[in-house]
């Protein structure tokens, strides 16, 4: 695997669609965030050891995002999370959600790295850095 891409399998539930099956737009953040937190944990941080050692968050700072074509109820999707950039607090995210080979949606999500005790930007720690990197 290319530590700087992740795949994320997402299915599509009753709850993420409207009455016409079709997945309402918001959910599109709820699968990408949920894409992003798991390829932050299999670099072995978990947002609650991020929290616990780091005393830091992620909180997304800007998001662009393309809707292309419907997700529907029951599809298996496929979201592909990319580090495009690292800063010294921020990283820049490329997502694109897929089922098989058509691409749905594509965002670009910027967070920011936040000292959560004081809502402020503190540096990306080394070691998250390092694996980002990679």
């Amino acid at each position: 695997m290319d530590i700087n891409v992740f795949q994320f399998p997402v299915r599509v539930y009753y709850e993420d669609t409207d009455a016409g099956g079709v997945v309402y737009h918001a959910r599109y953040l709820h699968f990408f965030e949920r894409a992003r937190t798991e390829f932050l944990r299999a670099l072995g941080f978990s947002q609650q050891s991020l929290l616990e050692v780091y005393r830091i968050g992620f909180v997304v700072k800007s998001m662009n995002i393309d809707y292309r074509f419907p997700a529907r109820l029951d599809d298996l999707l496929m979201v592909e999370s990319k580090v495009i950039e690292i800063k010294g607090a921020s990283i820049l995210f490329s997502q694109v959600l897929q089922r098989d080979e058509l691409v749905l949606s594509k965002a670009t999500v910027k967070v920011a790295c936040v000292d959560l005790g004081k809502m402020k930007p503190v540096a990306l720690p080394p070691e998250v850095k390092a694996a980002l990197s990679k």
